[in-house]
């Protein structure tokens, strides 16, 4: 198979789907693989890095599409890069449907075969894909949140975890996921008060035998939401339903209770946000205020830090591109069900139920 890798070209994004150790490893299936030059300067990899590997650089993003079996990339397709798909292509990366109809619909125009990486999940309710990316964000959440409280970038002008004989801030963390666990332990480390809250009452009890003491678990419920949304320096949206718009649990009247320069990061916006609010912003323009608070809904945080996230995401994405590579995408998706969960848009048909649901969209079955 001719596996194409193309410059990622979504603003600020400094990830590749692929590194030289993938290269290899694909080149020794008897795969071919195309890079488009320079993709990987943004992680640090030179073009010579990947001819060493035995992968192929091409000159264009035109010829990666046009020559690849599959595209095996990181960001979603954004407009420029709609013309390029063409049908029966198999296009590997994470798309985050439920955000974006005009995506959706691009996407079912195109008749690709669409596997997000997003909906690869194993047989144990596992994520992944979406894992090491949470796990980035989770952290940078609170690296930026501290940043943004600072006076000058508009925030109400505290340090996270105080001083003696000052109190430390109060951070809250809507969703005791992946993203919330590592946003929960970096504030906790840096001595913030922090609550996390979750609907799972297990994973509260997880979340207490791991936890420090400066942690306190509550049950994700309107009050509790409300009352801690109020008292908070900082709150973090950390919310993940798979595959579907993410859930408002933070409204508008709920930010006017917060004190001015009070800081809001919503790692959920790819799915939508979990804040009224919310709307995408980038690295390089990342806040806006509402209500006086400042609101930090960069849509891409890991790319960012993108030698550390190409490498997290590349070695966990591999084994599953080289399973589609080497058997094709239906037989892969009927050997591996994770990646038949995987399967968002099949030819023109919507094949997740979430996706479907979030647009008002016809499913349809992946696999016969």
């Amino acid at each position: 198979m001719i596996i194409g890798v193309p410059k990622e070209i979504k603003q600020d994004e400094y990830r590749v789907g692929i590194i030289p150790a993938g290269v290899e490893e694909l080149t020794k299936r008897s795969h071919t693989v195309l890079i488009e030059a320079s993709a990987g300067l943004g992680s640090g990899i030179d073009d010579s890095d990947y001819v060493k590997a035995g992968g192929t650089i091409v000159k264009s993003a035109e010829e990666v599409y046009g020559k690849a079996d599959m595209i095996y990339k990181v960001k979603e397709p954004i407009h420029q890069e709609y013309s390029l798909m063409r049908k029966g292509q198999i296009v590997f990366t994470y798309f985050h449907f439920a955000a974006s109809r005009e995506l959706t619909e691009a996407v079912i125009d195109s008749g690709i075969i669409a596997i997000a990486y997003e909906t690869i999940r194993t047989d144990d309710g596992r994520l992944p894909l979406l894992t090491p990316m949470s796990e980035v964000a989770g952290k940078m959440s609170i690296q930026e949140g501290a940043k943004f409280l600072e006076r000058p970038m508009e925030g109400r002008g505290i340090l996270l975890g105080g001083v003696p004989g000052v109190a430390p801030a109060k951070v809250t963390v809507i969703g005791g996921g992946v993203v919330g666990t590592c946003a929960a332990k970096v504030a906790a480390g840096l001595g913030a008060q922090v609550t996390i809250l979750d609907v799972n009452v297990d994973r509260l009890r997880y979340l207490d035998d791991i936890m420090p003491g400066n942690v306190i678990l509550l049950m994700s419920d309107a009050i509790n939401i409300r009352r801690t949304v109020a008292e908070a320096d900082l709150v973090v949206g950390a919310v993940l339903l798979e595959g579907a718009r993410a859930p408002v649990l933070v409204t508008r009247d709920m930010l006017r209770t917060m004190q001015p320069g009070s800081v809001l990061v919503d790692v959920a916006v790819d799915q939508g946000g979990c804040c009224e609010t919310t709307c995408p912003t980038t690295h390089s323009n990342p806040t806006f205020i509402v209500e006086g608070v400042v609101h930090y809904c960069v849509a891409n945080m890991p790319g960012a830090v993108g030698r550390t996230s190409t490498y997290a995401l590349a070695n966990v994405t591999l084994p599953y591109a080289a399973q589609i590579a080497d058997n094709g995408w239906q037989e892969a998706a009927k050997m591996n069900r994770a990646i038949g969960r995987g399967l968002n848009v099949v030819e023109g048909n919507v094949t997740n139920k979430a996706v479907a649901e979030a647009h008002s969209l016809s499913f349809s079955e992946a696999l016969s």
